[in-house]
């Protein structure tokens, strides 16, 4: 009597009658016999259907109003909790039991009568990354996965350019470690300046064995070969969606997953089923406006849901309709004029690379020196410029206010003015633009560049420049300089003999409007987004420190350029 009563309330008052979704939880066993619960979102009306599994580490009955949303667009929803967290038996070992302890769930997935035999997977950043751990042991009735902001090769997440994602993942595992009972964590502001570094999880409080294990491997070297991918995923028959920000710090390794499946997959029909999102967005603004201390506007604003569910529609449900829409294999933002744009590829075609040269009389720290940004090459010898880079005062990440501490540094667009002051950055210039200039593609600076250490890092920013003198990255990129040839076989640095290093600054598309100014930062550190170098080359478990002096060359023979992708 009361469903008939809901039925005629929404006929009289024409409201649309929900279904009533059923939640069952579940433990699906392992081929181990370990059991990890899940919670099955269903519609009883619906006897069977395609499924949507979610696999996270970070508690399944928070997935309660996507199980209900995908149920009632006639899926069927699984939200399971990884193995070793929440109400899942086993210990975690981050990421190393997801390949088959998703193929285990797909498994009895499709063995269910409720399950037609196709399933899908969603989610991001870990909640990603099981999805291709997944796909690569190719079990039968996963047909399609939309992995948001995530890796396929996990060292590279991890490490850029020789150094290491240090707050990230210290503040993770710290977060996803079982701590001592009555033990209080350190502030992290100090103990990220431990050395050390593989001593990080002590100074935070207690022991974190994987911790230690990821920061003693600093090198892509076998040890990392279980999480490494890439050579997988040629093989693979499988659409993807893949969504991410340019600065979320997965931005590089989803834009080159994306690529490799699109180029390399054996599969024709695969290559052709591959879209590319890329946002304005840092890795927890996906899909929204505000990122850092930047707003997009509402273009920027998307409906991830949505997305996902117009993929599923296609690929797994495989709707006529959905299946006859063209869609465009990269769907990416231009940051600055705040459009989207569609392209075939990424890099998108019609873009040309071109140099815009460091210049200056030797005298370019800080915003108020002489660096410039030029298109013209230097006519004759320059000075080269020179700041530097001590370990125990490191350049930070962005700057540090009342309420954003060392620890808490961002990713998004923050005003660099700040940091532009300190007199161990170099900044360069362009003159304010008399036209706008729009530029989409991986970006990267070549650098003629010499120091009186072993070793050095050099942080380079992409930064634009409003007319009132507000600088916001856009693009950032770091290199550690004995990793400048080979990140398996590191070369030490001779005094004062100059290299040539490429610095990569990842995927980037924007259009600096006229009036605005481009500008290149350069210094020794992003701390603590990125670890100190302490300049000696100890290595791993060293503990001393040296002050280094770092130059940067822009004479004719040693040309110093950033390169961009321009329309």
């Amino acid at each position: 009597m009361k469903n008939r009563l809901a039925v005629l309330a929404a006929i009289v008052f024409c409201t649309p009658v929900l279904a009533e979704i059923k939640t069952e939880t579940i433990s699906i066993p392992m081929r181990d016999g370990v059991k990890l619960v899940a919670d099955v979102y269903r519609d009883d009306a619906v006897p069977q259907a395609p499924v949507i599994l979610l696999r996270t580490p970070y508690d399944r009955t928070k997935q309660k109003g996507m199980g209900e949303l995908c149920a009632r667009a006639g899926y069927i929803f699984v939200a399971q909790d990884c193995r070793g967290t929440r109400a899942s038996e086993g210990v975690l070992s981050p990421y190393n039991n997801e390949g088959q302890d998703g193929y285990d769930t797909i498994e009895w997935i499709t063995r269910q009568t409720w399950c037609n035999g196709r399933v899908g997977m969603t989610g991001g950043s870990y909640v990603g990354a099981v999805q291709w751990q997944a796909a690569v042991e190719h079990p039968p009735g996963l047909v399609a996965i939309a992995p948001q902001a995530t890796w396929s090769s996990f060292y590279r997440n991890l490490y850029l350019g020789g150094t290491v994602r240090l707050s990230l993942i210290a503040g993770w595992m710290a977060g996803n470690t079982a701590k001592p009972e009555g033990v209080l964590p350190t502030d992290l502001d100090t103990a990220l300046m431990q050395l050390p570094l593989s001593d990080v999880d002590q100074a935070i409080g207690w022991s974190m064995p994987w911790l230690d294990a990821w920061l003693t491997h600093p090198q892509p070297d076998g040890f990392w070969t279980r999480v490494d991918l890439t050579q997988q995923l040629s093989e693979l028959k499988m659409p993807a969606l893949h969504v991410v920000g340019y600065y979320d710090f997965f931005s590089r390794e989803s834009v080159d997953t994306f690529i490799a499946m699109q180029q390399k997959a054996r599969d024709p029909q695969t290559r052709q089923q591959q879209q590319l999102v890329l946002g304005p967005w840092d890795h927890g603004t996906v899909g929204k406006s505000k990122v850092g201390e930047l707003d997009f506007g509402p273009a920027a604003v998307m409906d991830l849901m949505a997305l996902q569910m117009e993929w599923f529609d296609r690929h797994l449900r495989q709707d006529p309709a959905v299946m006859a829409r063209p869609f465009a294999p990269v769907r990416y933002f231009s940051m600055g004029d705040n459009v989207w744009h569609d392209a075939r590829q990424w890099p998108p075609e019609g873009f040309t690379p071109k140099s815009l040269y460091l210049r200056s009389d030797g005298k370019a720290n800080t915003r108020s020196g002489s660096g410039r940004l030029t298109w013209e090459t230097p006519a004759g010898p320059e000075p080269a410029d020179a700041f530097r880079a001590d370990p125990a005062n490191p350049v930070p990440a962005c700057p540090v206010t009342a309420t954003r501490p060392l620890k808490a540094a961002e990713w998004g667009p923050v005003d660099q003015t700040a940091l532009e002051n300190r007199d161990d950055v170099l900044v360069y210039s362009t003159e304010p633009l008399t036209e706008p200039l729009t530029f989409a593609g991986n970006i990267e600076a070549k650098l003629h560049v010499s120091t009186d250490t072993p070793d050095a890092d050099w942080a380079v920013k992409l930064v634009e420049v409003s007319p009132t003198g507000t600088a916001r990255n856009l693009a950032t990129g770091i290199l550690r300089g004995r990793y400048r040839n080979s990140l398996l076989q590191p070369e030490l640095m001779q005094a004062g003999q100059v290299y040539e290093i490429t610095v990569d600054l990842g995927p980037c598309a924007a259009t600096i409007a006229a009036g605005n100014q481009l500008r290149v930062d350069i210094c020794g550190s992003l701390f603590p987004l990125y670890d100190r170098n302490p300049n000696t080359a100890e290595g791993i478990f060293g503990s001393h420190t040296a002050i280094a002096t770092e130059q940067v060359h822009h004479s004719p023979q040693t040309l110093s350029r950033l390169i961009l992708p321009v329309k």
